[in-house]
């Protein structure tokens, strides 16, 4: 038999997907509900009652904290980025035609691998805002969030469930296989995508012609993500046991912001929509958290395969953290599964929530999946590539 908590989680994406005007009031309830539920039928993943609920967010806040000041901190850095004239510069020197558009995927696809999926998705978008004038197309925006969740997955500082795999002792070598199925992908959906886009808003070279770039914007940016790279390395390599009691990623990002005022003032209009979408994300991503899932299936390539569509609406934190404590599952198959899947809806991963805060028509599911259908084609198409060429090799 279902849980019934599991029929109210549905009841919440559901409504998201339908009604995503009024997506945050949806999540929040689903979380109320949940927790009302369990507090007087059941009881939490903990323990019941009030003790039950503290023991649980006393677990997850770390992970719950970390997503807010990461969000709202990548926001603050994107439009430092895009404010700065870099993203206007690069009509300069990407071609004019369906190849420029496809470079763009191509580069996020890369910043993500060393800096975050959720930071490279919002640069990404704010390079593309300035590109295409403000003409994004759903599509191309699915497109940015897949390619910023692609490049992250072969990296162990790329994606948060690729950063609890590293925490948990997978050797980053155990997961840089991935990038032979993420490439495929972004072969498969990116040139489509980019065509599409040229098509729409084609990129104007002339648009650059009196530049100057903000070299101090340019300068607070990268000391924010060069921060929050280096906490996450030496966290994880000097004291990984201390990586779940506090959100160091986060508040390093928070410190460089703050440190960096009295340089360039972040555009503080950018706060309340990140805000928000931190907080739906959040509601989500406790309402999973608080689902009554003890284990997944046998660790095989066909579960590794249903968890990429699963993640799509279910958070993959707590699925990567089931797969953790289970063992026995190819790492890079798994990175690849959960970092990718994420990207064949909005609401999928932090990277689609955050980019929703520069595009807000973007959390139409309707045209996401109308526009964005390649994706899921491309997430089979890279793990069957993956699969036939590297293979399962499972890592106890």
């Amino acid at each position: 038999m279902i849980p019934i908590e599991f029929l109210f989680f549905g009841a919440t994406l559901l409504g998201v997907a339908i009604f995503y005007r009024q997506s945050l009031a949806i999540a929040a309830c689903g979380l109320v509900v949940v927790v009302v539920y369990e507090w007087t039928f059941t009881q939490f993943p903990t323990g019941t009652g009030a003790a039950g609920l503290l023991a649980h967010f006393a677990h997850e806040w770390v992970i719950l904290v970390n997503l807010l000041l990461l969000l709202v901190g990548f926001a603050l850095v994107s439009r430092h980025f895009e404010e700065s004239g870099i993203p206007a510069a690069l009509p300069r020197y990407l071609p004019d035609d369906w190849t420029g558009a496809f470079s763009l995927l191509v580069i996020v696809f890369v910043m993500s691998g060393f800096i975050d999926n959720i930071a490279a998705a919002l640069i990404g978008g704010a390079m593309a805002h300035t590109l295409f004038r403000g003409r994004v197309t759903v599509g191309y925006i699915a497109a940015i969030v897949a390619a910023s969740n692609a490049g992250g997955a072969g990296s162990v500082i790329g994606d948060t469930t690729t950063t609890m795999m590293w925490i948990s002792g997978v050797a980053p070598a155990a997961v840089a296989h991935a990038y032979v199925a993420a490439v495929a992908a972004l072969l498969v959906f990116g040139v489509t995508a980019a065509r599409r886009q040229q098509r729409f808003a084609p990129i104007m070279k002339e648009k650059a012609a009196a530049l100057r770039i903000d070299w101090l914007r340019v300068t607070v940016a990268a000391w924010v993500l060069a921060c929050a790279v280096a906490v996450n390395v030496a966290v994880n390599l000097k004291a990984p046991e201390l990586a779940d009691r506090f959100p160091f990623i986060g508040a390093a990002v928070a410190v460089a912001l703050l440190l960096t005022i009295g340089i360039r003032r972040p555009d503080w209009r950018a706060l309340p929509g990140a805000l928000r979408g931190s907080i739906f994300l959040l509601c989500l991503v406790a309402s999973a958290s608080l689902m009554p899932v003890a284990s997944l299936p046998e660790a095989s390539w066909q579960t590794a395969l249903a968890l990429g569509f699963v993640s799509a609406g279910f958070d993959n934190i707590p699925l990567t953290a089931l797969a953790l404590k289970q063992g026995g599952y190819d790492w890079g198959v798994l990175a690849y599964t959960v970092g990718f899947g994420g990207s064949m809806l909005w609401f999928g991963s932090s990277a689609g929530v955050a980019i929703c805060g520069i595009y807000p028509d973007a959390r139409s599911t309707g045209k996401w999946l109308r526009e964005g259908w390649l994706i899921p084609v491309a997430y089979i198409a890279g793990f069957a590539l993956l699969l036939s060429t590297i293979g399962w090799r499972p890592i106890s």
